[in-house]
């Protein structure tokens, strides 16, 4: 009883937390509707993201650190606020693919099948490779430590989870929206470094892993970017949920 009232408290903290910056984000996000652009739209959304995400390191719902080069990831052992990130996650990312059809237009899903499925997977292993390589020279203590199995679970939902809206956004909407102007090869280049520079506050500022973190993320970007181009948003948000997966749940 006395954990899950430290889980309410902990995400009543959060909210209040975050709310002021996402009603002021909100604001921007109506205002922009009547624009033709989707772009400011696009971009509005990329700060609200950036607020919940980074919102999340001050009460310990994620840990980062850095083994050498070598960058690790940890998230809270509270299995109940992995599923409200979750669940929340995706109701939201459902709510603006309703809300707004300019947005919605612009999401390539591809189809969802073995193929998918599979370089999805891949994907999301070839990312973490060489974290999950370079780590093994470090003991687990050092880089975040064990991690509960019967967690896993609920983790690998809230990797996937998290990770189809981070997709959605930035292989969905932006990919998209830069495709219309731009080569597609462009685009997913392009999008791969935006998603790498929305990562540059949480490494050199919320956090203190610095550049392996943005190593990292720009090569997880140019993997999905890549995927969602020739085979759409499903294997990208299979790749990004995977490679998260296995850096989060004890194996990096």
């Amino acid at each position: 009883m006395n954990g899950d009232l430290f889980v309410l408290v902990d995400l009543l903290t959060y909210a209040g937390r975050v709310l002021p910056g996402l009603l002021l984000i909100g604001a921007c996000f109506a205002l922009a509707r009547g624009g033709g652009d989707p772009l400011l739209r696009i971009m509005v959304l990329v700060f609200g993201f950036v607020l919940i995400r980074d919102a999340m390191t001050p009460l310990g719902f994620w840990r980062f650190g850095a083994a050498g080069m070598v960058p690790w990831l940890r998230f809270t052992d509270h299995a109940g606020i992995l599923l409200v990130f979750g669940v929340s996650t995706v109701a939201l990312t459902a709510l603006v693919l309703r809300l707004d059809r300019g947005l919605r237009a612009l999401v390539r899903w591809g189809r969802f099948g073995i193929a998918a499925i599979g370089l999805g997977i891949g994907g999301g292993v070839l990312a973490a490779a060489p974290v999950l390589l370079l780590s093994r020279f470090t003991p687990l203590p050092e880089r975040g430590g064990a991690v509960a199995l019967g967690l896993l679970p609920v983790l690998l939902f809230f990797c996937l989870a998290g990770n189809l809206a981070e997709e959605v956004l930035f292989r969905g909407f932006l990919q998209g929206r830069l495709e219309e102007h731009d080569s597609p090869q462009r685009a997913a280049l392009l999008s791969a470094v935006l998603f790498s520079a929305c990562h540059v506050f949480l490494a050199s500022t919320v956090t203190g892993v610095g550049w392996p973190l943005l190593v990292f993320t720009l090569f997880e970007g140019l993997i999905c970017a890549f995927l969602r181009l020739r085979h759409g948003v499903i294997a990208a948000a299979l790749a990004h949920g995977t490679a998260i997966f296995l850096l989060a749940g004890g194996l990096a």
